[in-house]
């Protein structure tokens, strides 16, 4: 069956224009329900598994509903996390590419406030942000909601389970009750449904693909004995298949901590992301992983919301989450867009009833696999394929992805296919290189366009 193109929406030029030069043809699934929906003005609650396309469905409709003329925020987008702020203004920012004049700012924790006032000073069209911060600059006065005519609110479960109700509450009655409000979520708990009422008027409900086909993703589960066997089963399934990125999901920030620290000792490349680690070290290794620079990534379901890895190789469920629903939110990291996924899961004997409940999710028994043999434990880990280097200049210093792509290639130095995604912060600035060529890297970043920086691999 084929799937509907955007030119059948009623979208202005500009916003067609916008998705014919990031490469948009045919929408998602959710997009074909949400957007016609949202287009003739009305609510709209979409129930949708991650990667399915939510965030061009709610990004075209701040874009339409966009007075260019009116310079002051009109949208609002709340999310959960930093991470996932950042990768929706990116989104919009694609979107309006053939719009003049827009412009997307992320209000988040772990940023410089006074920063961000100096930035709201200067005007905006869309505020994307997390709950705490947009309640703290509403509380200065620094955020002025009146023309608000869009609210948007994604990954709204991971917000609750966060303990934003009460802020996103108190930001609401701050905003216009005459706006067009989304609300976006892979999962729909009880707790949603009872602030709907609040926030909403008459929304349209939309739900597809709540769970993954078997075409698309692969699951397989793995039983073990004890917890030592969990560990020593991680090692096994990962010098077996030799993934170039593997997601693994914990339930708890010390089993995240336990696992990254017998990766490590085990010569794996591993890193760790959860709610304790400290906005900085977060940001690195996030880079990290999504640059290639690292293997795998032990996280929590709360920390990993946001992360949006091109072709992930493998999701590894190291525990069985408590929560179904959030076992579908994992599995959906993987397989993103159309594209394949494997998914890995460790149960024991305790896992029995939740066994059953997946297995009612899936529509199908769940057959347990074997593990590889010890024989694989002679094998050594595989190597990340790039080094992250760090430049101490950023956005600030004016420095461009393209100031440091041209210091690397200058002169012959490098091939440009030797350099991988660069990343540009407020302070700072990141790339990867083949891991190879870390020291030719490091001498041809000393100087950038005439000025001299320093630089450090991660």
């Amino acid at each position: 069956m084929s799937k509907p193109a955007f030119t059948e929406l009623d979208l202005p030029d500009r916003l067609q224009t916008g998705l014919e030069l990031i490469g948009y043809e045919s929408m998602t699934p959710v997009q074909a329900q949400v957007l016609p929906l949202a287009l003739a003005g009305n609510d709209v609650i979409a129930k949708a598994k991650t990667g399915s396309g939510k965030t061009i469905s709610f990004g075209l409709i701040a874009l339409n509903n966009l007075s260019n003329d009116e310079f002051s925020p009109q949208t609002l987008v709340l999310c959960p996390t930093r991470e996932l702020a950042d990768q929706i203004a990116e989104a919009v920012r694609q979107l309006a590419r053939a719009t003049k004049n827009v412009k997307v700012l992320t209000i988040t924790g772990g940023s410089s406030v006074r920063a961000q006032i100096a930035s709201l000073e200067k005007g905006s069209h869309i505020i994307v942000g997390t709950p705490g911060r947009i309640e703290d600059h509403l509380g200065r006065g620094t955020l002025k909601v009146e023309k608000i005519n869009t609210l948007v609110l994604d990954e709204a479960d991971r917000m609750l389970q966060m303990g934003f109700q009460e802020a996103i509450d108190r930001i609401i009655e701050k905003i216009p009750k005459k706006r067009q409000t989304m609300l976006l979520s892979a999962t729909f708990p009880e707790e949603i449904k009872s602030t709907i009422d609040n926030i909403m008027d008459s929304p349209e409900m939309v739900s597809v693909d709540t769970t993954h086909s078997a075409d698309e993703i692969q699951q397989h589960f793995y039983h073990i004995k004890s917890q030592h066997d969990r560990l020593q089963a991680l090692q096994l399934l990962l010098l077996n298949s030799q993934p170039e990125s593997a997601l693994i999901f914990c339930n708890t920030k010390v089993s995240v901590n336990e696992v990254t620290q017998f990766l490590k000792e085990n010569r794996f490349s591993a890193i760790a992301l959860h709610g304790d680690l400290d906005q900085k070290d977060r940001d690195q290794n996030l880079i990290r992983f999504s640059n290639q620079s690292s293997n795998i990534m032990v996280a929590t379901d709360v920390a990993a919301r946001g992360i949006d890895i091109e072709k992930l190789d493998v999701v590894i469920n190291y525990e069985l989450s408590k929560d179904m629903e959030v076992h579908v939110h994992r599995s959906g990291r993987t397989g993103r867009a159309g594209e394949s996924g494997i998914v890995w899961t460790l149960v024991d004997e305790s896992d029995k009833y939740r066994l059953e409940q997946v297995e009612k999710l899936l529509g199908t028994k769940i057959e347990k696999q074997e593990l590889p043999g010890a024989e694989v434990l002679k094998t050594q880990p595989a190597k990340p394929s790039t080094s992250t280097l760090e430049v101490n200049a950023g956005k600030k210093q004016k420095l461009r992805a393209g100031d440091i792509l041209g210091a690397l290639t200058r002169d012959g130095a490098m091939n440009g296919s030797s350099v991988g995604k660069i990343k540009i912060l407020n302070t700072r600035a990141f790339v990867a290189v083949d891991r190879s060529l870390v020291k030719k890297a490091q001498e041809s970043l000393r100087k950038i366009k005439g000025r001299t920086f320093k630089t450090r691999v991660l």
